[in-house]
């Protein structure tokens, strides 16, 4: 089975708050943790967005598993600071750090006032800082011009070993494009026949062997009613999908694309259930696709309840 882990969301939670979950995942069973890297969250109602780097060694720092995160190069942060942030970590925490690269989306790099490309573009500039980042992270002293410049670039605190960088991809474009230069696919979870695209393209783009990592939206609750409204309260956001959930630059622009969400609707997107049988079925299906590690964002805001209940009941069903 894979390793299994929580998904510390900053969009949710203060970083004190967030930092405390982490550490309760871990004394729950939980194999690892990841958190997400948002300047802003997605809707008002969530009300936060700490900055991942500095809540990301104090997790390393409290905890002894590995954490990892998400981060798009090329706007907010320039890809030579994301080599020795990168590099920090990881020679610090050896082997537990880990590092998934994406495209971004408005709503996080919008506000340096850079011009916001289309896909392609955006795809084209994270190839870029990715191949920047791992020449730096393996030691080179780099130089760069193109769609950002680097001069005389070195990163002097270096690992013994550097950190996997991940591609992340939710379609099967993407997926293909990052499988050419990517450690390992991150991706999201979704009905089980468009999982198994994701991955066919990842593979058929360069790759096949290397690790699969999925993050798995969920909402648990003890009732129906409270699992099926938490996730409206809190990620009703999730039911846009497309290109849309990159182009809005606002969380008061997402509020108002989802004003007519009803609370049913999020079943479409988030794996809504009071059953923890129910989950255990959801999730190992997606163990079967060949995933080595799962991280579980229960989206709602119960989250000392959930620890308790899947570190009890679910995480030994899947072991």
């Amino acid at each position: 089975m894979p390793l299994i882990g929580y998904h510390a969301s900053h969009e949710q939670f203060p970083p004190s708050e967030l930092l405390h979950l982490v550490e309760m995942a871990e004394q729950a069973g939980f194999d690892a943790a990841k958190g997400s890297d948002h300047f802003r969250p997605w809707g008002p109602q969530q009300g936060h967005s700490g900055f991942a780097w500095s809540w990301l060694g104090a997790a390393l720092a409290t905890t002894r598993f590995p954490v990892g995160s998400i981060t798009a190069p090329g706007y907010r942060y320039h890809p030579a600071i994301v080599a020795q942030a990168a590099a920090t970590l990881a020679e610090m925490f050896p082997g537990r750090f880990w590092l998934a690269l994406g495209s971004g989306q408005r709503l996080n790099d919008d506000i340096m006032g850079l011009h916001w490309p289309e896909k392609a573009e955006r795809n084209a500039r994270l190839r870029e800082c990715a191949d920047i980042i791992r020449r730096l992270l393996n030691g080179e002293r780099v130089s760069h011009e193109g769609r950002v410049t680097v001069v005389d670039a070195e990163i002097y605190s270096r690992p013994a070993t550097p950190p996997l960088l991940l591609g992340a991809a939710v379609t099967e474009a993407t997926a293909e494009f990052v499988g050419g230069w990517a450690d390992g696919l991150l991706t999201v979870s979704g009905e089980p026949d468009q999982v198994r695209k994701v991955v066919d393209a990842f593979r058929r783009g360069g790759g096949e062997g290397k690790k699969l990592v999925m993050q798995v939206g969920l909402s648990w609750a003890p009732t129906e009613a409270e699992a099926e409204q938490g996730a409206w309260e809190q990620w009703r956001t999730n039911v846009l999908g497309g290109e849309v959930n990159w182009e809005l630059r606002t969380p008061e622009q997402f509020a108002t694309a989802t004003k007519h969400v009803r609370p049913e609707d999020v079943r479409e997107s988030i794996l809504t259930s009071s059953s923890l049988d129910q989950h255990v079925e959801w999730i190992a299906r997606y163990a079967e696709m060949g995933f080595e590690e799962i991280y579980l964002h229960n989206v709602n805001r119960g989250q000392a309840a959930f620890l308790e209940a899947f570190g009890a009941k679910v995480l030994p069903q899947l072991r």
